[in-house]
């Protein structure tokens, strides 16, 4: 990484992480980022579309859990460990002064999985979804951007893990929201969702 822009990210992880600090976000964004908490919107999405979409919202359902998997599989298993970046409670340069308001976590910070992960759902039901649910979209993107800014303000994963987290996980999300309008198209033509 280029010695500016390294700067700008640690630079920008202390704001959020010590210039942001207040008893709010202490008590909020620490939970938000953690996984269980988001169980029962994922118990919803299945339920809507498995109610409201039938087969449709069965293979619907397939292709959003193939865009995470896909998603956390390469952004954990292949890419962290290529890149081996440290995470800010383990940086020599920035572990000092971490607020760590969670465990630090094992494994590496680039790219930050939970915004891949995050991120691939937004923009996978986003899309499957927006024609009908213009709302959708906006509503997820923000979801998904809470989740990773909260990673950074927790002390686990600096700003540009999260972004390229954001990116990827995107990335997946648009390539998966394809396949399955292709498939959805071919297979079943009649049911709009």
């Amino acid at each position: 990484m280029p010695d500016f822009l390294l700067h700008l990210d640690r630079h920008l992880f202390y704001v959020i992480n010590h210039d942001w600090a207040n008893p709010f976000f202490d008590a909020v964004l620490p939970v938000m980022r953690n996984a269980r908490f988001w169980i029962p919107l994922y118990v919803f999405i299945i339920g809507f579309s498995l109610w409201r979409y039938k087969k449709r919202g069965a293979v619907l359902i397939l292709f959003l859990a193939l865009a995470v998997g896909f998603a956390d599989f390469t952004s954990a298993s292949i890419i962290k460990p290529s890149v081996h970046r440290l995470r800010p409670c383990r940086d020599p340069h920035t572990s000092a002064s971490v607020i760590s308001r969670v465990p630090c976590g094992t494994g590496y910070s680039f790219p930050s999985t939970h915004a891949t992960d995050h991120f691939a759902i937004a923009i996978f039901l986003g899309i499957v979804f927006y024609k009908r649910y213009k709302w959708v979209l906006p509503v997820l993107i923000f979801w998904a951007a809470l989740i990773s800014v909260a990673q950074v303000y927790v002390g686990v994963h600096f700003p540009v893990d999260v972004t390229a987290g954001a990116i990827y996980g995107s990335l997946a999300g648009w390539l998966f929201a394809y396949g399955f309008r292709v498939a959805a198209a071919k297979y079943f033509q009649q049911e709009q969702l």
